[in-house]
């Protein structure tokens, strides 16, 4: 039961560990170096596309998605989707992707006059699910060396943990208070009732012993 358990607790607080980690913000300084559109049709991987663009028809099980490719520094391409979140999950209330696909079009340059931006996204890119980031915003940069600090993401998870201890601590105290006085009651009452069946025993036991005798 002790493995049983652990292994809950690892697959719940992992569970909690991805989820924040797809739907927090994350910060990549990129080049862009092209922008198309494509027309996609969620299969198995639906869970990571978001929705048809506010006010389109949801009913559909195809759409045209907006898509940026850009390169980092170090010459690693990245790809990110442009999907709008509405006032869906998660809540990034995106609703200009239009718009956003147009900002990444002017900002498009060459290896030879780079232009580099700050890339706004979160969610992961996999090659095998064919799963990419949705970008959320981007800014223009002096250089591949930009450094940003996250503050959303510190304050958030600052705050989230604080929230966890905090009802940590208040459960021990109801537990303590509440929980544990009445699992000894109960232990007590089972112990008792325990020594009572033994003794009821022992006693027929020794009627019988008794009787034998005669």
């Amino acid at each position: 039961m002790v493995y049983v358990k652990w292994a809950f607790i690892l697959l719940f607080w992992g569970t909690v560990a991805a989820a924040l980690h797809y739907t927090l913000p994350q910060y990549d300084v990129v080049r862009i170096t092209d922008t198309y559109e494509k027309r996609i049709d969620p299969g198995d991987n639906s869970l990571f596309w978001s929705r048809a663009d506010v006010g389109s028809d949801t009913t559909t099980p195809n759409r045209d998605v907006f898509f940026i490719q850009t390169r980092k520094a170090d010459g690693k391409v990245m790809v990110y989707r442009n999907e709008d979140t509405g006032w869906g999950w998660p809540p990034y209330f995106k609703v200009h992707s239009s718009n956003l696909q147009a900002e990444a079009v002017d900002m498009k340059s060459t290896a030879e006059n780079p232009k580099w931006v700050l890339m706004r996204h979160y969610g992961w890119r996999n090659e095998f699910l064919s799963i990419f980031p949705n970008a959320v915003s981007l800014k223009p940069v002096e250089g591949p060396d930009y450094k940003v600090v996250n503050w959303f993401n510190i304050v958030f998870l600052t705050v989230f943990f604080a929230l966890l201890w905090a009802l940590y601590v208040r459960w021990r105290r109801f537990r303590q208070r509440r929980i544990d006085p009445m699992l000894e009651d109960v232990e007590d009452s089972f112990y008792a009732a325990g020594d009572a069946i033994a003794e009821k025993q022992g006693r027929l036991k020794r009627w019988l012993g008794g009787s034998k005798a005669k």
